[in-house]
């Protein structure tokens, strides 16, 4: 059995260490706050418009007068894999990773195999992770989460745009969290580029017949890339929040955790401290009872 110094001295350590929880999740809460409002208030305008362009690039009878939505043999492919700066948010991260690799195995083996996959980690965790196991890093916009805003993000955007149009890449993909509440954080896989068109019974449903104005031209160089740009955003939007979400309860249970540990090592601590005063005791009696016999 441990002796009392030391079950005290741990007993002082938990305490510490659920100080720092407790700060963190009341630091965690004050930013989700933050986060959510704005990816609440983005999701509206964002889907809206993404389902706009999706019909105005469902319509076209001929995918070349859009760039973006251009269909090629897949041979070479960029993943954005968007993670946390820090961690101590529970699985955030490490699932992330498992869907990436998943993906990659699933759909890109053979680009990969090639050489031909590239991956444009956002966040620095995303970052370290794959430059540790040696894939092609893009690293030019690893710190972006740090100090997210629209502006940012849209050179990010603006990047990946002008490789994709330009033949770098025949597909693009973004992995990321999407928030749905404090404790719950769905891995989402979705393509970026091309744009995906309706299928035709879903464009037989919508029934839109639009008028380009000031032209269809104007539309395609204008509002399109607005668009992609904006969903860019949104992504990392959605795993701001979501990262503020997972650590917010990933510092709860710690808490709950130092609580219960608390419990355990202060019953052990007042068990040792009986032992000892009864130890003691004996001590006691055995010496009185040793002097009387003298």
């Amino acid at each position: 059995m441990a002796n009392l110094k030391e079950v005290k001295g741990r007993i002082q350590s938990v305490v510490s260490t659920q100080q720092i929880t407790k700060a963190m999740k009341m630091v965690a809460a004050a930013k989700l706050r933050r986060a959510q409002d704005r990816i609440i208030q983005m999701r509206p305008y964002s889907q809206k418009l993404s389902e706009i362009i999706q019909n105005v690039s469902a319509g076209e009878t001929d995918g070349a007068d859009n760039p973006f939505a251009e269909e090629r043999t897949i041979e070479r492919v960029l993943l954005v894999v968007v993670s946390s700066d820090r961690g101590l948010c529970g699985a955030f991260n490490s699932s992330i990773f498992k869907a990436t690799k998943a993906l990659i195995a699933e759909q890109y083996s053979h680009v990969e195999s090639s050489g031909n996959l590239v991956i444009l980690p956002i966040g620095k965790k995303a970052f370290e992770h794959f430059a540790k196991r040696k894939y092609n890093v893009i690293s030019e916009y690893s710190q972006l989460m740090e100090k997210l805003n629209f502006a940012d993000a849209k050179e990010a955007a603006e990047m990946v745009m002008a490789e994709f149009v330009g033949g770098e890449y025949d597909r693009v993909d973004i992995i990321y969290n999407e928030f749905k509440n404090v404790a719950t954080q769905i891995v989402r896989k979705e393509q970026f580029l091309p744009i995906k068109e309706l299928e035709l019974d879903e464009v037989a449903d919508t029934n839109v017949d639009y008028i380009y104005e000031p032209s269809k031209d104007f539309i395609f160089e204008e509002l399109i890339p607005k668009s992609l740009k904006i969903q860019f955003y949104k992504t990392l939007l959605e795993s701001n929040a979501s990262e503020h979400g997972a650590r917010m309860t990933a510092m709860d249970k710690a808490t709950e955790n130092a609580d219960d540990l608390l419990k355990e090592l202060r019953l052990t601590y007042n068990r040792t401290r009986q032992a000892a005063i009864t130890k003691e005791i004996l001590e006691i009696v055995g010496g009185a009872e040793a002097l009387a016999k003298g």
